[in-house]
């Protein structure tokens, strides 16, 4: 399989341009099978949603055009209200419409999201390609009790808005999920300025820790990695960690 991460400026709660702008940075790319965004690609983080968050699915009905057109997956995260509720809600997009998703379960209370967004509860996996996927969105990075791998996944993708003052702990985490679940993982963030900065250090990393892609820090740009699924299998054969993993699972979130 064949990723492209895609790390752009976000216009604040300018949905229609940002749409536009991701548009043409699509029309560039080569062949891929799947198209990684950032976390809320279509506004910029908002804690505070109201008249920010999309309740018409027009950035969902864009994701499906786009994965019509690529014939490739599209992923990232939109604020999402649904009757007096808003979700960060991470949207897989299949080329065929079929779609699922994931709403994130560790809301960022340093920053007051928890206070207008209700938590996910499911951990989701899909299957695209025969590669088994995880989703997760940013501050998910920092809680690998809600990510383990139980021999479930393959690859884990994080989208996020990472601000550049925490950007070694984005570095090192990324890193520390795929050597403990033995799977790839791919991690996508903004660049630019909204009340913080962003310097984006987003990246495709394998089983072992190694950098296989990045995109340029500090710019919109693209990178695209090819993932070894056969290597990945023979190693976890090889170096079978997973099965001394604790057997403790999360019951009831």
């Amino acid at each position: 399989m064949n990723i492209t991460i895609l790390q752009t400026d976000i216009l604040w709660a300018q949905p229609e341009a940002n749409r536009q702008r991701i548009s043409q940075l699509i029309e560039h790319l080569g062949p891929t099978d799947l198209i990684v965004l950032p976390e809320m690609f279509s506004t910029g983080f908002a804690t505070q949603p109201e008249g920010i968050a999309e309740g018409d699915g027009g950035s969902l009905r864009w994701m499906a055009a786009m994965a019509a057109s690529t014939q490739a997956a599209v992923a990232g995260s939109i604020a999402i209200r649904e009757g007096e509720r808003y979700y960060n809600r991470f949207y897989f997009v299949k080329p065929d419409g079929e779609l699922a998703f994931y709403d994130k379960r560790h809301l960022f209370t340093y920053g007051g999201e928890d206070k207008a967004f209700t938590p996910g509860r499911d951990r989701v996996v899909v299957e695209w390609r025969g590669v088994r996927i995880l989703l997760q969105v940013c501050y998910d990075l920092r809680f690998p009790v809600f990510s383990r791998n139980h021999d479930d996944y393959d690859l884990v993708l994080y989208v996020a808005n990472w601000p550049e003052g925490r950007r070694q702990a984005w570095d090192l985490l990324l890193r520390a999920r795929a050597i403990e679940n033995q799977c790839y993982v791919v991690g996508v963030n903004r660049v630019g300025r909204a009340q913080v900065n962003y310097n984006g250090g987003s990246a495709i990393v394998d089983f072992q820790g190694t950098l296989l892609a990045a995109c340029v820090d500090g710019q919109e740009s693209s990178a695209t990695a090819q993932l070894n699924m056969p290597r990945l299998q023979a190693f976890r054969k090889q170096f079978p960690v997973l099965h001394d993993a604790d057997a403790f699972r999360l019951c009831e979130l």
